[in-house]
């Protein structure tokens, strides 16, 4: 990265792969470090598969199929407001990717995004990789991880600055923001020429508050790139489908540098995404359902144990503050693995603000949770 140094940059914690590595290889360690719905994809979509695999065996345009395209048209514009048209979106091998390219193709080196922090981990490396200079947005435990427009002010440069993430719902603290919040940023975009990049890809996980995306707000068709997947709310994260909505131009861009990186996103993950359109609610229904009873026990038990926590409205992630048992939390988390042979995320790995605080994932069986958080009582009571 030009002109900062690995302190600056606070890279991901080098614990963290041997940390995988003993979960991989020890069957009694619980693990709550999951990005990915423990739900095997809904048994239509993979029964549909088997019919149409010998129908799936070519590449497909690099924009995505067609049939795809207009199916999220209509599912953009009557779940989340966002008028599109199929050249408005190219699917990609899963949403990360889908931003990648959008990256490459939007951010010349040496130019700033800002970041959340405690943000996804996978912002920043995808920064690094096109030479862009990361520039962290603080989100404070005190205003329950929600974006602080007039901090963000303050972080614009007029002349580097080219674009802002925003993920909602966020991954790892589970806030969805608000429509205040978000026309807010809206605005701060507007004035300053800015793109938003809106990562949702846990649109469709919350709690009783409602996703509001951000290019359904007035005006803001042309600095907004959305990005959507099946990977969470159908439970298909290994067929890596996703996508990326936005101004015409920019998504034919994006899409010849994904061209490039993937060429396309596998033919018949595509072919499923169509037919995980046409499913009735009632999965997504079932999923959340779960999700929520989980969410309400660990959230409970974690502020039990002395671990604020605040409660999610979103994902499937609870971020608590570890501040009475230690400020480190790689340490914190090799305890518990340790001691209690249980696996949490480590907050550095979410960005220098996420220090202090380790992620539990409820995306594991509801017994699983159960279990873990009596093992944890015994080393932390």
């Amino acid at each position: 990265m030009v002109g900062l140094s690995d302190r600056d940059l606070q890279l991901p914690n080098v614990e963290f792969p041997d940390i995988l590595k003993k979960i991989a290889n020890d069957s009694s360690i619980i693990s709550l470090g999951p990005g990915e719905p423990d739900f095997v994809t809904p048994k239509p979509i993979l029964d549909y598969a088997k019919k149409i695999i010998g129908k799936s065996t070519h590449y497909s345009e690099p924009l995505g199929l067609l049939e795809l395209r207009e199916k999220l048209c209509k599912k953009l514009e009557k779940e989340n407001k966002i008028k599109a048209s199929p050249e408005n979106i190219f699917v990609g091998c899963g949403s990360q990717e889908a931003m990648f390219s959008t990256l490459l193709t939007t951010l010349d080196p040496k130019e700033q995004i800002i970041i959340p922090s405690p943000g996804y981990l996978g912002y920043l490396p995808a920064v690094e990789l096109v030479s862009a200079v990361p520039v962290f947005l603080k989100l404070d435990e005190e205003e329950d991880f929600e974006i602080n427009p007039d901090r963000l002010k303050k972080l614009i440069n007029k002349k580097k600055t080219k674009a802002i993430i925003v993920n909602s719902p966020s991954n790892p603290t589970g806030n969805v923001l608000s429509k205040k919040v978000l026309e807010e940023i809206a605005d701060i975009a507007i004035d300053n020429n800015l793109y938003v990049f809106s990562d949702e890809a846990y649109e469709k996980i919350t709690y009783g508050k409602k996703h509001i995306s951000m290019a359904s707000l007035n005006g803001m068709e042309k600095n907004v790139v959305t990005f959507q997947t099946f990977s969470k709310t159908s439970a298909m994260c290994g067929f890596r489908v996703g996508y990326a909505v936005g101004p015409k131009k920019l998504i034919k861009e994006a899409s010849e540098v994904h061209n490039y990186v993937s060429i396309s996103s596998p033919t018949l993950s595509q072919m499923m995404a169509v037919k995980a359109l046409k499913l009735p609610n009632k999965y997504l229904k079932d999923m959340n359902k779960e999700y929520k009873r989980r969410r309400d026990f660990i959230v409970g038990e974690l502020n039990n144990l002395e671990l604020p926590t605040c409660v999610p409205a979103g994902a499937f992630y609870a971020f608590s503050n570890i501040s009475k048992y230690g400020k480190n939390s790689s340490r914190f988390a090799e305890k518990l693995l340790k001691e209690a042979k249980v696996a949490v995320i480590p907050g550095t790995e979410f960005g220098p603000h996420g220090e202090g605080f380790v992620r539990f994932s409820f995306a594991t069986d509801y017994n699983l949770i159960v279990k873990a958080i009596k093992r944890m009582k015994k080393v932390l009571s």
